[in-house]
């Protein structure tokens, strides 16, 4: 049974309906990303932001995992598939798999605002202000916003450099620190790329792409592994 790592981005949650800073130059449903996924943006409109995420959280009860999540999950049977993702949605989770690590943080969790440590699970139900955790702060989303760190990232990092193959899948790899983690391989660790555009930031000549989106190209690319 082999170790197989999937670092996962935008393009795996595009291919089931829910938008991303990705469609549109940067823009997320009009709002630039120092609007509404920054610190400072919490600190000047708190009310903003926590419309911004309630919406994308609605969003997300009504999408559904599309075949390259249900792939990857059923790949699991035959290998041990570990998920890395930048994204903030849980289709990996709802399409079975079980060895999911956030990197960005869960859109169905919220957090304190004074203590990172302090998460509660809200599924698919907004945050209003004056919703507090159990140290009676007000409760944020559980999302790591542009300019904080990430605290998984070198867990990640030990996670793709176990990897005896690794899969990039619908993201550029363009954003540090998860831009780094395609370099925590091993040399000469086997590796495909699943994209219909080639990441400017991924070497082509030494990885397997297959040209097409996450729904299309993650079935066949699972085929490929269990044969």
């Amino acid at each position: 049974m082999q170790k197989i790592v999937a670092i996962t981005g935008a393009g795996m949650s595009a291919d089931s309906g829910l938008k991303t800073f990705r469609d549109n130059d940067g823009l997320w449903d009009g709002h630039d990303v120092a609007e509404v996924a920054t610190p400072e943006a919490w600190e000047r409109d708190p009310l903003l932001v926590l419309r911004f995420y309630n919406e994308r959280r609605a969003a997300l009860e009504q999408a559904k995992p599309n075949a390259g999540h249900l792939a990857l999950a059923d790949l699991d049977r035959d290998h041990e598939v570990h998920i890395v993702t930048q994204n903030v949605d849980d289709l990996h989770e709802r399409a079975g798999s079980k060895r999911v690590l956030h990197l960005h943080g869960e859109l169905t969790k919220a957090r304190s605002v004074r203590n990172e440590a302090l998460v509660v699970d809200i599924g698919y139900q907004r945050i209003e202000i004056g919703d507090q955790g159990i140290d009676t702060e007000q409760l944020r989303p559980n999302i790591v916003w542009f300019g904080e760190s990430v605290p998984l990232i070198e867990e990640a990092a030990h996670i793709v450099s176990d990897a005896d193959i690794l899969l990039v899948i619908g993201t550029s790899l363009v954003v540090y620190p998860a831009a780094g983690l395609i370099h925590q391989a091993r040399s000469g660790v086997t590796t495909y790329l699943v994209d219909p555009q080639k990441p400017d930031s991924i070497d082509i000549e030494n990885v397997h792409w297959i040209q097409a989106s996450a729904a299309e190209g993650v079935p066949e690319l699972a085929s490929r592994l269990r044969a």
